[in-house]
């Protein structure tokens, strides 16, 4: 799961997968802003076959590849 994330992280961005570390703070590195994050969310409901609501969405839950990780175990629990 932790490396499909990091690919639709890194595809959204146009980062290397390979900079996508799990504690990396997408808003804070100016690799996720407001218009990104809906194409995010919307890539990992596809992905990972689970329905999310961007605008329920606490920003801290799609922060980091780790929490989005945490969000879709939740999610598909």
């Amino acid at each position: 799961m932790e490396q499909k994330i990091a690919e639709i992280v890194a595809e959204l961005c146009g980062a290397d997968v390979e900079e996508i570390e799990p504690e990396l703070n997408l808003f804070e590195e100016g690799l996720l802003d407001s218009f990104a994050a809906i194409q995010l969310v919307m890539g990992l409901e596809e992905a990972f076959g689970v329905s999310l609501d961007p605008a329920a969405l606490p920003r801290e839950s799609i922060a980091t590849p780790a929490a989005i990780a945490a969000l879709i175990r939740e999610k598909q629990g």
